[in-house]
């Protein structure tokens, strides 16, 4: 791809909720006319500049594109533009195929902030060899799903080869602490999944193997564990609970781990949970945990209580107040231990709400990244995850400008 495109990034859905968190976060990075040519796309012009008005001033110049995520024209005219879009027009399963087509087609770079998986693999499937011929490098998942687990297991086998010369073969995450609320594009993507499993046998099917997002070759393995309802850890101290967020951030790791070619063994074992705590109060907590999440599933699985939920749950372009998003947080723990039973913890942690505060910052940085500091012979064309695709680039930029940190635990 010729450095000749007039932008190295666009990020398309600008006037939703999470777009213009994004747009925010960029501007206070990178301002207009800086070190980033980025511009903002959305189908309403109007709206467009509503939100660069609401950057303020020194706003004025950032360009605008009108694009239509149903409008194949719109977007092949938006990506022969730039390097690389960022998309945050979601359900990307309604939303965001036409996208991904043009950009693998063109040889554009994109990244998201996807948690849906079946669609994620359909994706895969239908541009896998497209993407590998026009150079365009795709990487979903870019937010709290599933940048902390992602590198958070990165970072962790970086640390055991360094250490004990060996890396980890098993590996759990427990979600320590954590403060977010959810917002109507995150309700919305969460309803669409559990439609379609219910729907079709095959997204089904696919939405229950750890290994859906895998090469074809690779998509079987090992039974991995999973938190179905609460269970003690005597390594972790602490009762668990289901995490939501397993669903999909068990299935990059798993990608990543294939995508390398498996250096951590074909038995490498990884699932996520939440922890309670310890005792009589923590295994309440954990039951209330888990009855609560599968009470919401079992809801969404019908039509009458399914429509019910719609009217509870947020709207569309609503989410936390920035009061809300600074005053959440999230604190993670990996668990890892080699196949000699030598064991390493690490830390990962969010200054903001995760999936909002500490998201549009996570993502900001790795479309920069993707954008400006990934040269055509440092990452092939392909579908890639955030650590295969930039870890070692990604990781400080994190660390230095988006309120992570990453922390090796002592003994």
């Amino acid at each position: 791809m010729s450095d000749s495109r007039d932008f190295d990034l666009i990020v398309l859905g600008a006037t939703g909720f999470t777009g213009q968190l994004l747009a925010e976060y960029l501007m206070g990075r990178h301002g207009v006319g800086g070190d980033l040519r980025w511009a903002l796309a959305g189908r309403n012009e109007n709206k467009l500049q509503a939100v660069r008005e609401q950057l303020g001033s020194d706003a004025a110049e950032l360009p605008l594109l009108v694009a239509d995520s149903h409008d194949r024209a719109s977007l092949d005219a938006m990506v022969a533009k730039t390097k690389a879009v960022c998309s945050t027009v979601g359900p990307y399963a309604l939303h965001g195929s036409e996208l991904v087509a043009a950009c693998a087609s063109s040889g554009t770079d994109y990244c998201d902030l996807t948690g849906e998986a079946p669609w994620i693999r359909r994706m895969i499937d239908a541009h896998q060899a497209e993407a590998e011929a026009s150079g365009a490098r795709l990487v979903h998942c870019c937010g709290f799903d599933s940048i902390p687990s992602d590198l958070g297991v990165w970072f962790l086998q970086q640390a055991a080869l360094e250490k004990y010369g060996q890396p980890c073969t098993k590996i759990r995450m427990g979600v320590e602490r954590m403060r977010g609320t959810m917002s109507g594009g995150t309700s919305d993507s969460m309803l669409n999944i559990i439609e379609e499993t219910r729907a079709n046998p095959e997204v089904a099917k696919i939405a229950s193997n750890p290994y859906a997002l895998c090469p074809p070759e690779q998509r079987k393995g090992p039974r991995q564990p999973y938190v179905k309802k609460p269970e003690f850890d005597k390594n972790l101290n602490s009762w668990l609970a289901p995490f939501i967020m397993a669903a999909i951030n068990t299935r990059v790791v798993h990608r990543s781990h294939a995508l390398q070619g498996r250096p951590w063994g074909e038995d490498f074992l990884y699932d996520e949970s939440t922890m309670m705590g310890r005792g009589f109060a923590g295994r309440r907590r954990a039951w209330g945990m888990a009855l609560g999440l599968g009470g919401f599933a079992l809801g969404a699985s019908f039509g009458p209580t399914r429509k019910l939920l719609k009217k509870r749950l947020p709207k569309a372009g609503e989410g936390p107040s920035k009061e809300q998003r600074e005053k959440g947080f999230f604190k993670l723990l990996f668990d890892g231990h080699t196949a000699v039973g030598q064991r390493l913890r690490v830390r990962v942690t969010g200054d903001r709400d995760p999936g909002y505060g500490s998201t549009s910052k996570m993502l900001g940085e790795a479309a920069f990244t993707l954008a400006t500091d990934l040269p055509r012979d440092a990452l092939a064309g392909g579908f890639w995850t955030p650590s295969t695709a930039m870890a070692e680039r990604l990781l400080p930029r994190l660390q230095e400008h988006a309120g992570l940190s990453f922390e090796v635990l002592d003994d």
